[in-house]
């Protein structure tokens, strides 16, 4: 027998027990002494009634067996978890209980807050539940291949967002599941953490992963970030993600060796995330909206954390005005290296990184696109031994981009592109203000850094976008 949400307990002493709980075993006797009614988690056989589906136990919140209650008019009034013979005299109102046991034994843990079961639990009899619409498949149909089949995969198999994993990913946040994060492009979808939660389970996160996601997508659909120009154009970009602050060492990203790679869940899950969100929530599929004429890898994933530490930078959203945990959006075109395994002096150094960035998109479009400078630890070194900051590498690099406009004429080299002839006798930078941005990170080894373009600059294109990680 057992209660559900309509129904009440009966009056008097109610008692949660597990058979292989020995202080449930030890208050055995009393229990029947009392005349307690005693629900069972573990054996139908021991009591009158069980819980071996644990709803009685779930909705009474019972965290430890044995637990005593006292209900009056259907409510409960007392409680008393474990055995204590003063607290069970004081509940009762009953003197001599157990006079042959110990004074006082603990509980054990109920089997309701089992962590392999909780979630299951939370999902039967957790009050309203998920708003999502359930999608049930056949009996006979494969979970993997039905998601492929129904176009929610970005080409990768992808976790099945059952409602026990959407219930724990959403445990990674104190936003209720129903508030609006954004309104996605390019269908123009109002999408909410819950919404966020599923397809971040699809992507693989943990819990702890939840709020960076809801940051980036905050981020991503702002004015300034163009989302949906960056969808429907065919040039090569896509969102790029970069991490500050101590959420990313809690939740184990990668800033270090490979951090532009393979192989760390958070990076790659996070990143995947939110494409995940912009596919199944606002439509953003290839050959539909998405007009890429080749894309890039970056567009399954581009998710990474700045290394702060050993920086010669303050951390790139502080310098952009949000200190402290926080995501900055770029629309990333792919990765370019940079090779310079012999200058040790930051002018040199900067001279290369100039020459490199001079062929973002193309060496005679000046101001077309953004770009960020990934500088690697040992070229770090460099910059932090002769105590440059950001500030000074980027306006070092102002100056040795800024390109006589004659060089870039339609024509000039050979080449047919290139700028118009209204301006030629002018001195023209390669970046807008704002349009190069610098960040620390990689391995210890290796005098390598990258160059990450972007898309389309300024009002007519996308500009990067910093939001802070509400954690």
């Amino acid at each position: 027998m057992r209660y559900g949400p309509a129904m009440q307990l009966p009056d008097g002493l109610v008692a949660v027990v597990k058979r292989e709980c020995p202080t449930c075993v030890l208050v055995e006797p009393v229990l029947r002494e009392l005349g307690a009614a005693v629900w069972c988690q573990d054996d139908a056989d021991w009591f009158e009634h069980d819980d071996l589906e644990l709803e009685l136990s779930y909705r009474l919140g019972i965290e430890t067996v044995p637990t005593l209650l006292r209900v009056e008019a259907g409510e409960e009034t007392a409680r008393v978890v474990g055995w204590s013979r003063e607290q069970w005299e004081e509940l009762t109102g009953r003197t001599g209980l157990g006079a042959d046991l110990p004074e006082h034994r603990p509980g054990c843990g109920s089997l309701s807050v089992d962590p392999f079961r909780i979630d299951a639990l939370e999902a039967r009899y957790g009050g309203s539940g998920l708003g999502s619409r359930r999608v049930e498949l056949a009996e006979l149909e494969d979970e993997h291949e039905a998601m492929f089949d129904r176009g929610w995969t970005d080409g990768l198999p992808v976790v099945p967002p059952t409602p026990e994993r959407v219930l724990r990913m959403l445990r990674g946040t104190t936003r209720d599941p129903q508030e609006i994060i954004a309104i996605v492009p390019p269908d123009l979808v109002e999408c909410t953490v819950e919404k966020v939660a599923v397809n971040a389970v699809m992507a693989g996160c943990l819990p702890e992963h939840l709020p960076v996601v809801l940051a980036a997508l905050e981020a991503a659909c702002t004015e300034e970030f163009a989302l949906h120009g960056l969808l429907a154009t065919t040039y090569f970009s896509g969102p790029m993600i970069v991490v500050n602050g101590p959420i990313a060492r809690r939740i184990g990203m990668n800033s270090g060796v490979n951090a532009l790679g393979q192989g760390n869940r958070a990076n790659a899950t996070i990143g995947r995330a939110l494409q995940l969100v912009v596919r199944n929530v606002g439509g953003g599929r290839p050959g539909e909206i998405d007009r890429a004429t080749l894309g890039n890898p970056g567009k399954l994933t581009f998710c990474f954390a700045e290394r702060e530490e050993g920086s010669p930078f303050a951390p790139l959203a502080a310098d952009r005005g949000v200190p402290g945990d926080a995501v900055t959006l770029f629309a990333g075109s792919g990765v370019q290296p940079v090779v310079d395994q012999l200058s040790r002096t930051p002018e040199s150094l900067a001279r290369t990184f100039a020459a490199c960035l001079r062929v973002n998109g193309h060496p005679k479009l000046p101001m077309a696109f953004d770009a960020v400078l990934v500088v690697s630890p040992e070229h770090g070194r460099v910059l932090r031994e002769a105590g440059w900051d950001r500030a000074r590498l980027v306006a070092e690099l102002g100056a040795l981009l800024t390109l006589p406009s004659d060089e870039l004429l339609r024509g000039v080299g050979g080449m047919a592109e290139g700028i118009s002839e209204r301006l030629a006798g002018t001195e023209l930078p390669k970046f807008r203000p704002g349009g190069l941005l610098v960040v620390h990170a990689g391995g210890d080894a290796g005098l390598f850094s990258a160059i990450v373009g972007g898309w389309v600059s300024g009002e007519t294109g996308s500009a990067p976008v910093t939001r802070e990680v509400r954690t």
